[in-house]
């Protein structure tokens, strides 16, 4: 009698590739893409049907050290990319990795059609707030005043804040994580996966070189508890290190406000409760800045909608039925034609 073994559950180095890691040492890079192995242990993800696609940047590199599939794209393109692959093998698992630079600067036109159109993938934006692999040039998300090579007297432009893009764009999952932190990103890049269509997910990531402490604001530890505000559906919008800080709605306004319950007379059922399918409350949270408020990570915003790879099959196969006898050279032969002598 033949007797089936369960194959060996894979370990998260089993998705780690023999290649040398090539990032700057103390890059936030490392912490990402380990959060990422761990994620996949965890998923069991199936190394044969799992892509990862990047455009151009630091974190471009990221394919290399995944034991997947994986495209090492052009500037900016990786979500064409991603969405050509995903239509033609709709059952392959693709994750996007994409800088700040290569995201929302030559990439914002590609970015923006991918998350409108839902396609079903990850997103993963790696923001440092500086372009790394081109010697820390100023990119779309570094704040006003930023010193570079580009702006030697300090940046003038507004940023921009990816998340707030995300949502602006028509992404029906928007999330954010933090590179260092290591229980929490592989439980948002697993509800990302879990979401079915385009999920975005910003990752808060440390240039060691050229950037280096830019977030410390809001992720240094003596910060973080006064400065970081975990989004948890259902659950209410407290933080602190007593958790006695909460959120609520300025009255008559759509506005935020910090409260302390017990001061005031505020109770704990005057605190906000997160409710991710509130693409309102997501705007407010995804504005809030350090530190007159604080950084919102986790899922800001999930409500599933049908993915674009899903209506185009089905229109295809409604055409087909329709017309199952339809001949190629007969289709292209009809209508308004030539010949070329």
């Amino acid at each position: 009698m033949n007797v089936q073994t369960p194959p060996e559950k894979l370990k998260a180095k089993d998705y780690a590739t023999d290649q040398e890691v090539r990032w700057c040492p103390g890059c936030g890079d490392y912490a990402i893409v380990r959060a990422m192995q761990n994620t996949m242990e965890q998923l069991q993800a199936p190394p044969e049907k799992t892509v990862f696609i990047s455009g151009i940047g630091c974190a471009a590199r990221f394919p290399y050290y995944m034991a997947t599939y994986g495209f090492h794209t052009i500037h900016g393109r990786a979500a064409s990319i991603a969405t050509g692959t995903k239509l033609a093998n709709p059952e392959l698992d693709i994750w996007v990795i994409s800088g700040d630079g290569d995201a929302l600067s030559i990439g914002g036109n590609h970015l923006m059609h991918v998350l409108r159109r839902n396609v079903d993938l990850q997103y993963i934006l790696f923001n440092n707030e500086i372009y790394g692999l081109t010697k820390g040039q100023y990119s779309p998300t570094s704040k006003v005043g930023t010193r570079s090579p580009s702006t030697p007297l300090g940046s003038v432009d507004n940023p921009l804040s990816a998340t707030e893009y995300a949502l602006g764009c028509g992404a029906r999952f928007v999330a954010r994580g933090i590179d260092t932190q290591q229980k929490h990103l592989p439980d948002v890049f697993k509800r990302a996966h879990a979401h079915r269509g385009a999920s975005f997910v910003e990752v808060f990531q440390n240039c060691i070189v050229y950037n280096n402490g830019v977030y410390d604001h809001f992720t240094d530890k003596s910060v973080a508890a006064d400065q970081q505000i975990v989004c948890e559906n259902g659950q209410p919008l407290t933080f602190g290190a007593g958790g006695d800080k909460g959120l609520r709605l300025v009255s008559g306004k759509m506005e935020l406000e910090i409260v302390t319950v017990g001061e005031n007379g505020v109770t704990e059922e005057d605190v906000l409760v997160h409710d991710e399918t509130n693409k309102m409350m997501a705007h407010l949270l995804a504005a809030m800045r350090s530190p007159a408020f604080p950084t919102a990570i986790g899922v800001l915003y999930c409500d599933p909608a049908p993915t674009y790879e899903a209506a185009v099959h089905e229109q295809l196969a409604s055409e087909k039925e329709k017309k199952p006898n339809t001949d190629l050279n007969t289709l292209l032969r009809q209508g308004s034609t030539w010949t070329v002598d």
